[in-house]
């Protein structure tokens, strides 16, 4: 062939190839400069793609040896489902609170809880009043089948009273307005019914009568819903709520018996409480602490069809657009089904290969990965599998199989590395969130996105290859055995290089639409506004996970979510931990922590009370409850009931409990063995009614084992017995010690943060006004502290990764110009896609922020093929942008766009809410944003902003070997 007959050849065909690379023959032609990077890249895949084309059976092989290797590792493969492990980073600060917390006093205990409420009168839409004879009769009948339950832990029954929390050893303490009535449906009209519960919910702390079984007053707002103020009467729910023992040790045989009877305790609720509430025209909701484990494990398992209908759907799609335009007569040669199950097959490996290498090294899954990864992975793998195929379909059937492998992959290669090191670079970044299951995603995916790509440059190529030949060779798609012996326009029909439809669409339709002034002003115009929109918008994205939505939407724990925000009138219990408190002499701690006369005014205990006064910001409902105060008023001469001493110094109790008076006589007189007992001590031998440093020391065991009674309320057994740790006290100072309070209550997730924030500002001010180290501590805040600095965390992640691809842009393509451009197009998808968050109040957590960090890695698609195949065509910016088009905007739209489309719609179907809002929505919104900049603003801003050509004519003499390659 000579020089004219090829330039002409050239630019012929320069409409469907925009790299051409015939190896040591003379030529005439039009060349590219590439940087340095990129010229080493094209050379490099130029001389790999023609050695690949003569051993595919050596690639293949040897690519799919290693992958399998790294297999291996799955055989040490574990999932964690724990979520203190999943949500909670080393070195948390709460996670290291809590466990002082469980160490030094004791573990929050577990809850199971119970919700009966009125249904809303249907004119006016308000609830009635649950608090009557029916109501509460029906209630102690719920009080009886619990008591019932009887589960069954390795050949032991579980009964409540085996596993419940006992503060005196006797009763349970449970929180229920059956304890105005001793929980004995025998006390109900002796005591006087449903006046005598009215009584006590005004007079809960100061009457004998409404003391509960557990021998401790029952705040009514911890035992009522649906009330506004204190009118407790009016309350519209009954709030049953039974504290069970916790132990530090989750793998514990207590831990586990209270597993086994919150099972049983579940089932009672769906198979008997709940038509027995029905029938009354009551609602009832339930919970137990092990409710959110469970349903999540359902969870797990609900959407499996889901998810694999979506791969099925990608899979179809791949496999119709990998082959040519369907002709019957053909179709089953020209198909290329097997090559795309391959591709997908490819895909799997790379994440199993994942998967397998951090198994081995001893990095725990998570159900995230599962789930998201392989539908994460298939969307990006993809998109190369439709370029390089579609790459290899536009070389000119005039060339050799070798040679048109070789043109593909120096004229996609470059890009599909730009594309796929920065998604590597994007998703590694999410390795610094410090949120052990986000870190744990961006590790497995930045490696599977990794392997999926050298599978896709290796294997997959090899597949190419064994495709067309078997194409060429006339056997079947999927029965490669087969050869047809005839086929009707079978030259023509194989490897057709004619233009698609799509091509046509975008050559001949969409970019002179796009080539309009009118229409770039309106691009531009909408773009940016909707980009200082979304900016606008970010403000309005609260930070939380609604537990709701990670549920399955079936799930029994939705109507108690709901109905925990509709009625509950009290929030969490917060304490206040002190922690080294010396009560010598010589210290003044006490008076910096107590509240009663003689106590500074700007002691810890005033200052919770002054700001349970301004509950809307400190998030504080009460004033707490103090040990230390009780301690104080125990010990002191006025308090004659509470200690006192027998005749040899031992601890007398009150008159009314034994010994001194026998359980079984009906009054107690003033003889008996304690009629000797005197108080502990006279005002003489305190100093400014503060004990010594001794008398601290002998004193504060009495009263925490000191029982409550009429005589003496003050004991501490029961209340306080877990409020101080006594290990050590001896010398003087107390390492630890807490003063229990309760939030207001908390509805929505941002309440939860800012009540959080709000106690930890608290306890910094007053710790450094007193000097003394304090720490608030609630249960949940071990799960909340990743929502303080969230958007911190987002914004850093997001820098690092956008700057992270503009890097690898930089280095590539040397080209400040592109890259810049390249940057910017991402940075509007990111902000667009948190603007669409805001309008659809998607939250903004460690799922999403992996979303959002992802996105950064799947926009690169959708702006470096387009910005690469401008930067390398010829001709004024409009031209150029034409060219680009026809070229690689079928392939981004068709192997891009509709491939992340079609698989993401069917997440739609999904049984679980986060699946809807934080995949399928976010997915959704991420690839049409990506389309729209990637195929409609990024042409406009290069036609009018766009880096000069990289598109030089090279006159050669016919004698000179051709030494450029072209793109």
């Amino acid at each position: 062939m000579d020089s004219s007959k090829l330039h002409s050849m050239d630019r012929r065909k320069d409409e469907h190839l925009p790299m051409q690379m015939v190896e040591d023959r003379p030529t005439v032609k039009n060349g590219v400069q590439l940087s340095i990077v990129q010229g080493y890249m094209s050379n490099f895949f130029r001389k790999y793609g023609a050695w690949v084309a003569r051993n595919p059976t050596l690639v293949l092989c040897s690519s799919l040896a290693v992958v399998l290797l790294l297999c291996l590792g799955l055989f040490r493969f574990k999932v964690e489902t724990r979520p203190e492990k999943l949500w909670v980073g080393p070195g948390s600060k709460a996670a290291e609170e809590k466990q002082f917390f469980d160490s030094n006093l004791a573990p929050f205990y577990r809850i199971e809880q119970l919700i009966l409420a009125t249904t809303p009168d249907s004119r006016g839409g308000k609830s009635p009043s649950i608090v009557n004879d029916n109501n509460i009769k029906l209630l102690f009948e719920i009080q009886k089948k619990i008591d019932g339950i009887r589960a069954n832990y390795s050949g032991t029954s579980v009964s409540l009273t085996d596993i419940c929390m006992k503060p005196l050893g006797q009763d349970c303490a449970t929180q229920s307005v059956l304890q105005y009535f001793k929980m004995d449906p025998g006390n109900y009209d002796d005591y006087g019914g449903v006046v005598h519960a009215e009584y006590c919910f005004q007079h809960f702390t100061s009457a004998d009568k409404c003391m509960s079984a557990f021998k401790a007053p029952l705040d009514p707002s911890t035992a009522l819903g649906g009330f506004s103020g204190n009118n407790y009467s009016e309350a519209s729910a009954f709030i049953i709520t039974y504290p069970v023992n916790n132990a530090i040790d989750k793998g514990s045989n207590d831990i586990r018996m209270a597993v086994a009877w919150e099972k049983a305790f579940v089932q009672l609720a769906k198979d008997e409480l709940l038509p027995m509430v029905t029938a009354k025209n009551l609602t009832l909701s339930f919970s137990s602490e092990s409710s959110i484990e469970e349903e999540l494990k359902r969870e797990s398992t609900a959407d499996a069809i889901t998810i694999l209908i979506s791969y099925l759907v990608m899979f179809a799609y791949i496999s119709l657009t990998l082959g040519d335009t369907p002709r019957l007569s053909s179709f089953y040669i020209s198909s290329k089904i097997l090559l795309g199950l391959s591709g997908v097959m490819l895909v799997m490996l790379s994440v199993l290969g994942s998967v397998g290498f951090f198994s081995s090294i001893g990095v725990k899954s998570t159900l995230i990965i599962m789930e998201v990864i392989p539908f994460l992975v298939l969307a990006v793998g993809v998109d190369n599998m439709c370029i390089l195929v579609h790459a290899v379909k536009r070389q000119p059937l005039e060339l050799p199989l070798e040679g048109r492998i070789s043109n593909a992959l120096v004229e996609v290669g470059p890009s599909i590395t730009l594309a796929s090191l920065s998604e590597v670079l994007a998703f590694a970044v999410g390795s610094f969130i410090p949120m052990p299951a986000c870190r744990v995603f961006s590790m497995f995916a930045a490696l599977a996105v990794l392997l999926d790509f050298l599978l896709q440059v290796t294997a997959f190529v090899a597949l190419i290859v064994f495709d067309f030949l078997r194409a060429e060779d006339k056997r079947i798609d999927c029965f490669p055995c087969l050869k047809v012996s005839s086929c009707a326009n079978s030259d023509k029909g194989i490897g057709q290089r004619k233009p698609g439809l799509l091509a046509r669409y975008m050559k001949e339709i969409h970019a002179p639409i796009l080539s309009l002034w009118g229409v770039k002003l309106v691009v531009i115009s909408v773009f940016v506004g909707f980009a200082l929109a979304s900016i606008a918008l970010c403000g309005r994205i609260e930070p939380g996970l609604e537990q709701k939505i990670v549920l399955p939407r079936d799930s029994y724990l939705q109507g108690y979510f709901n109905n925990v925000s509709e009625y509950l009138r009290i929030g969490p219990p917060l304490y206040f931990v002190v922690k080294d408190y010396n009560y010598s002499s010589e210290s003044s701690h006490t008076n910096k922590l107590c509240s009663i006369s003689q106590c500074d005014s700007d002691s810890l205990l005033n200052e919770i009370a002054r700001a349970s006064q301004i509950p809307k910001s400190s998030h504080i409902a009460k004033p707490a409850a103090s040990w230390l105060d009780d301690f104080l008023v125990w010990i002191s001469p006025e308090a004659f009931a509470c200690c006192r001493k027998f005749t040899n110094g031992s601890y007398c109790p009150p008159n009314d409990q034994p010994p001194c008076c026998s359980p079984d006589q009906g009054s107690c007189g003033l003889g008996g063995v304690c009629k000797d007992c005197t108080t502990c001590f006279r005002h003489s031998d305190l100093n400014s009614d503060r004990p010594s440093t001794a008398q601290f020391t002998e004193k504060l065991p009495w009263f925490l084992n000191a029982l409550p009674s009429a005589d003496c309320a003050k004991g501490g057994h029961g209340a306080y017995t877990t409020s101080v740790q006594l290990k050590g006290y001896e010398n003087g100072v107390i390492q630890a010690s807490e003063f229990r309070t309760y939030h207001t209550p908390l509805n929505k997730q941002v309440d939860y943060v800012n009540s959080m924030r709000a106690a930890r500002e608290f306890s910094s001010r007053v710790s450094n006004s007193l000097k003394i180290e304090i720490f608030p501590y609630s249960v949940f805040y071990m799960f909340f502290e990743q929502y303080l600095d969230i958007w911190r965390t987002a914004l850093i992640n997001l820098a690092i990764a956008v700057g992270a691809v503009f890097i690898v842009c930089l280095v590539i393509t040397c080209s400040l110009w592109s890259s810049a451009i390249i940057l910017l197009v991402l940075a509007m998808i990111v902000v667009d896609l948190m603007g669409v968050m805001a309008i659809l109040n998607i939250q903004l957590n460690a799922v999403s922020v992996v979303n959002l960090v992802m996105s950064v890695g799947i926009a690169v698609e959708f702006c470096v093929h387009i910005t690469h195949a401008f930067s390398v065509c010829g001709g004024d910016r409009d031209q150029r942008v034409n060219e680009a088009l026809g070229t690689m905007g079928a392939s981004v739209f068709s192997g891009i766009t509709l491939t992340k489309l079609v698989g993401v719609i069917v997440l739609c179907f999904s049984r679980t809410e986060v699946f809807v809002v934080y995949y399928f929505q976010m997915y959704l919104a991420l690839v049409l944003l990506g389309f729209l900049h990637g195929l409609v603003f990024l042409p406009v801003f290069l036609s009018m902003f766009g880096p000069p050509s990289r598109h030089i004519l090279i006159e050669k003499q016919e004698d000179q070997p051709a030494s450029a390659s072209q793109l």
